[in-house]
């Protein structure tokens, strides 16, 4: 069976955030075919792992889930599968059970975690639920999350800050509209310096991160003949990993500036930490040299993050296109496979440090 057909197994199979059984026992199946491999069901998450007399331990993780969509209408076309999830992110993780299943010594110790709800709220994230539950199963020495990069090293990642405004005014008849004052207009004024926003660039260990702000989605009136006396507005900050969210905060307040009063409100709605490049690794620099392309720094969030408040150094790595991500043809190539394939095969052959026990 071909790379793309055994992506194509894995689209056919709805998994849906929250709907992740099926993929889930499809997947812990496969890897109990592996004797080598402690394999355990957490949830509808699925962690295998080699054991042995190794000190070094590398970690391999994907998502299961995809957004919503068709995956009946995935199809093969030539060396390209079209469908849902294809790119986000079953081509990695069919590679990953390639990898996982294949009859091999390794030098290294390795962990297979395949794990559900990465694509809604980080709170429900399956990652995080192993965590809790079996912090013991995510110990490594570094970690790569099998996010689509297009065959090169997307390192560290941006936190996200999301706040909800409230802008307030006095209501009033729309006859007589001298005697209020329309919130819905002095949303426009902040909206006006939320489109304004010139992009902030950091560079950390090499690589740029670009942070991004913007307004999306606003809300507000009463009725056709009523001034309107608060109107409310979501921001969406996407924050280089040198801010923490207190100082990412900050900064908003600031650039508002003079569009906030104090009878006005901004709560925090969410926030999704950042992550640092971790280039210094030497595990991850030595994924990046067999990439044969230089890293580049994560536009978006991952659980990347996750793994830095783990204490695991970690970097994002895999097959397909990022930004055919949750797009309705997204799609990936055979040739991205076969490059992903390559790459972390032979960076999970590369030999670690001797265990102690073995001197």
């Amino acid at each position: 069976m071909s790379r793309l057909e055994k992506t194509l197994e894995l689209v056919e199979i709805n998994s849906v955030s929250r709907q992740e059984a099926a993929i889930a026992s499809f997947i812990e199946d496969r890897l109990r075919t592996n004797p080598s491999l402690d394999v355990e069901r957490v949830g509808d998450n699925v962690v295998a792992r080699t054991t042995g007399m190794h000190a070094t331990r590398l970690l391999v993780a994907g998502h299961t889930d995809t957004v919503p969509g068709d995956p009946v209408q995935a199809r093969v076309e030539g060396e390209v599968l079209r469908g849902l999830g294809a790119c986000d992110m079953k081509g990695s993780l069919a590679v990953m059970l390639e990898l996982a299943t294949a009859p091999a010594v390794r030098a290294i110790e390795v962990t297979w975690v395949f794990y559900a709800r990465e694509e809604i709220a980080r709170s429900e994230s399956g990652l995080l639920e192993i965590a809790q539950l079996r912090p013991d199963l995510l110990d490594a020495s570094a970690a790569v999350l099998a996010e689509p990069t297009g065959g090169a090293v997307e390192a560290g990642c941006q936190g996200t800050l999301r706040v909800n405004v409230e802008l307030a005014g006095t209501r009033a008849h729309t006859a007589r509209p001298f005697m209020g004052r329309n919130a819905l207009h002095r949303l426009g004024q902040l909206l006006y310096r939320v489109a304004a926003y010139e992009p902030r660039t950091v560079t950390i260990d090499g690589v740029d991160f670009t942070e991004q702000l913007q307004a999306v989605s606003v809300g507000g009136g009463v009725a056709p003949n009523v001034v309107p006396d608060i109107a409310t507005c979501s921001l969406n900050h996407r924050v280089a990993p040198d801010r923490t969210s207190d100082e990412a905060l900050a900064w908003l307040r600031d650039y508002l500036g003079d569009c906030i009063e104090p009878d006005d409100l901004i709560e925090v709605s969410d926030w999704a930490p950042s992550a640092p490049p971790s280039l210094s690794n030497e595990r991850i620099q030595s994924l990046v040299a067999l990439t044969g392309r230089a890293a580049r720094g994560k536009m978006g969030w991952t659980d990347v993050a996750t793994f830095a408040e783990l204490g695991v150094p970690a970097t994002n790595f895999g097959a397909g296109d990022p930004r055919l991500a949750h797009h309705r043809d997204e799609y990936v190539t055979l040739g991205e496979l076969d490059a992903f394939a390559r790459a972390l095969g032979l960076w999970l052959a590369q030999p670690g440090a001797p265990s102690p026990t073995s001197q």
